[in-house]
């Protein structure tokens, strides 16, 4: 479009005019990188370089769209209704470190399947209409509702293992139901409450409800795993013994 053209065009056209060719200009000078890169098969150290700038930008943006809510109306425009609890909408406005985890575990699992769709098979061209950074944005949206449906998920059920914790450290005054089943071969145990010691009695009831010994070290605390594992080990062999003095004496095992 020649200087001659633009004169003759109204103040929004001339706008407009520009906006598109600033598009078409950013998507030339992105075709020229991608080029570029294709001739080290889309690796080395100017790819390295190229995917730093974009991992950059990929967070910066999303956390952005997280922090006013807007990656939700993206994600339902492509199909995906998330339909955020309102807390939800909350902490992702005041938590940066949320917004950061999220937008950086979304950047890398975005970043491998546009490598190769993008670049590698060729699915980015430059008569695509979006820039190389729109495009990549694009995977990324695919991307985040996983992620915040993971997210979702862990507080759920974080949620649930300190409701649970709270209900066995502070046990109610009625009696409390039989656990079902232990670790590996041990047999079915009497009631919770007959477990003196509270922190083992969370130890034993988180497991019982299917918590792994990592999670369950973080709900309570806990020093390490080995530690977790010391608690249920003991715990375990002093219901042995006791059922084994029980059935020597005839009476029923202790607590």
């Amino acid at each position: 479009m020649s200087a001659d053209d633009l004169q003759r065009m109204n103040g929004h056209d001339r706008l407009e005019a520009r906006r598109l060719q600033a598009s078409i200009d950013r998507r030339a000078r992105d075709q020229r990188i991608v080029d570029l890169l294709a001739q080290d098969g889309f690796e080395g150290p100017r790819y390295e370089r190229f995917v730093d700038e974009l991992v950059r930008y990929g967070i910066s943006v999303l956390r952005a769209w997280m922090h006013s809510g807007f990656i939700f109306q993206l994600v339902a425009d492509r199909g995906f209704g998330l339909n955020p609890h309102e807390l939800d909408m909350e902490e992702l406005a005041s938590s940066s470190d949320l917004r950061e985890e999220l937008a950086t575990m979304t950047v890398a699992r975005a970043l491998p399947r546009f490598r190769q769709r993008a670049l590698v098979e060729g699915g980015w061209t430059l008569d695509g209409g979006a820039s190389i950074t729109t495009y990549f944005m694009g995977a990324c949206a695919f991307d985040f509702p996983n992620e915040f449906r993971r997210y979702q998920a862990g507080e759920e059920r974080q949620r649930r293992a300190v409701q649970r914790q709270q209900e066995i450290l502070e046990p109610p005054v009625t009696t409390l139901s039989v656990a079902d089943e232990v670790l590996g071969n041990l047999e079915v145990l009497e009631h919770l409450s007959g477990i003196q010691d509270a922190h083992t009695r969370a130890i034993v009831a988180l497991t019982l409800d299917g918590y792994m010994q990592e999670e369950i070290r973080q709900v309570l605390g806990a020093a390490s795993v080995r530690a977790v594992e010391g608690s249920l080990y003991r715990w375990r062999t002093k219901q042995k013994q006791s059922r084994k003095d029980g059935e020597q004496h005839g009476r029923p095992p202790g607590r």
